[in-house]
């Protein structure tokens, strides 16, 4: 589906002259990748996947010009914004360009409970700059100081604060995006409440998101504990239960089993040897009440920072989601991770702790429960990024088959194919890409509904 030829790309970035270009062949593959590489089934299938050019437009107008030429050549585009996505969202499959959005920076506007940025804007510095008027983002993602919110809309479903607000696809948690259309005349589209669910972790296959506006949440001093326990199943129920204390402000209820624990280099002295803990982020008016919570499940507070302190340096944010994932990683570059959500209430508990207790062997566990509370429809629920000492893929859907027979679902970790992933349905993201993406040029190949023959 690329140009051919070395005179026609250099006619093609002629037409792009005065918006930055990354040429270099060896960066040009460094920004092909992603965080895919968390699986090492996607690792084998995306490794010599690359661009033929990397496009760096600074604003608007310059999208405008790179889609206008792109839909003129059929040059396929993959959106990027800092590539911390997990499934090969920023991996071109068919060449053609990578449109990395990183440098569109600028902050359109703040105001009581909501802000509208560009696509390249960080969590991070949104944060910051709303807690300024005394707001805050609802949720970031663990990768909050790298990631764009471009990316996070398009690319994320969650991250901390979701167990107070749900996931992104949750009605209200994005209020409107800025999409550049693929059509002849490419056109500058926005898009409202439910007409933007098809763009929302929707992985860049319709339309190119510039701007993205979202709600913010009153700012809390937020407090960092650990908590310690010798048993599993004491440290599920004393999270499931933090998660239903509707009176205690959190922002993060993060399990981890151990050996979990002793990855978290950072704080890992903190963490008494051979304990399973929870990474917790309150509202610090709300601390009495959780120690209380502590008390009553035998659990050991060993590990605390007020706001003050818990805003200088590495938070506990940046242990939790697949930033756990990555620290495992780091000690182990082995271990894989599997996506699953567990049953509700006391049918997740056991299911979780017999899931624990089935996957341990005398060298150590081949699969480590990391669970992640969350609130959705009303209620509290949890999800695992489960870390798996790989060894073959038919392995990993063994393990999967015995955790379903408990009631637990998967989503796909290990496919690039967005049906696989955590959307119920992706009929929404196709309508969108039959209007905005007639040429079929946005991320091709990522959904078996619409692959490039």
């Amino acid at each position: 589906m690329a140009l051919d030829g070395t005179s026609t790309w250099s006619a093609f970035q002629a037409e792009l002259d005065g918006i930055p270009l990354v040429t270099d062949p060896a960066q040009v593959a460094r920004l092909s990748q992603d965080w895919s590489i968390f699986s090492p089934i996607l690792t084998a299938q995306l490794a010599q996947k690359r661009a033929d050019l990397v496009v760096c437009p600074t604003h608007l107008e310059q999208v405008l010009r790179v889609a206008k030429a792109c839909v003129q050549h059929r040059i396929p585009i993959t959106p990027r914004g800092t590539g911390t996505g997990n499934y090969g969202q920023a991996v071109p499959l068919y060449g053609g360009i990578v449109l990395d959005l990183s440098r569109m920076q600028r902050i359109c506007w703040i105001k009581p409970g909501s802000a509208r940025v560009e696509a390249g804007v960080k969590p991070l510095t949104l944060d910051r700059k709303a807690k300024e008027m005394g707001w805050e983002m609802r949720m970031i993602p663990s990768t909050f100081r790298t990631a764009t919110l471009g990316g996070f809309v398009t690319g994320g479903s969650g991250g901390i604060g979701g167990i107070q607000f749900s996931g992104l696809a949750a009605r209200g948690n994005v209020l409107a995006v800025q999409v550049v259309t693929l059509e002849d005349e490419p056109q500058v589209v926005e898009l409202r409440g439910d007409a933007l669910r098809g763009v929302n972790h929707g992985w860049g296959l319709n339309g190119i998101v510039t701007e993205v506006e979202l709600p913010l949440a009153p700012a809390y001093p937020w407090a960092e504990w650990i908590v310690s326990f010798a048993e599993f199943e004491n440290l599920m129920r004393f999270s499931q239960a933090l998660a239903e204390s509707d009176g205690i402000v959190k922002k993060l209820i993060s399990c981890h089993a151990w050996p979990i624990p002793s990855y978290f280099t950072a704080l890992k002295s903190s963490i008494p040897e051979g304990s399973h803990c929870v990474l917790v982020m309150v509202a610090e008016p709300s601390l009495e009440p959780l120690q209380e919570l502590v008390s009553a499940w035998g659990g050991q507070v060993c590990y605390r920072k007020t706001p003050q302190e818990a805003s200088k340096g590495l938070t506990l944010a940046e242990f939790a989601i697949n930033h756990t994932t990555l620290h495992a990683r780091a000690a182990n570059p082995n271990l894989t991770y599997l996506a699953a959500r567990f049953p509700r209430g006391e049918t997740g508990i056991q299911a979780a702790v017999q899931v624990h207790e089935q996957f341990q062997r005398p060298e150590g566990p081949e699969v480590m429960l990391h669970i992640e509370f969350f609130r959705s429809n009303g209620t509290a629920g949890c999800s695992s990024l489960e870390l798996v000492e790989f060894s073959t893929p038919e392995r990993l859907e063994e393990i999967k088959a015995y955790q379903r027979t408990l009631g637990i679902t998967f989503s796909n970790n290990h496919s690039h194919y967005i049906e696989d992933g955590m959307r119920a349905s992706v009929q929404d993201v196709l309508d969108l890409k039959r209007w905005m993406d007639p040429y079929g040029l946005m991320n091709p190949g990522k959904t078996r509904l619409a692959t490039p023959s």
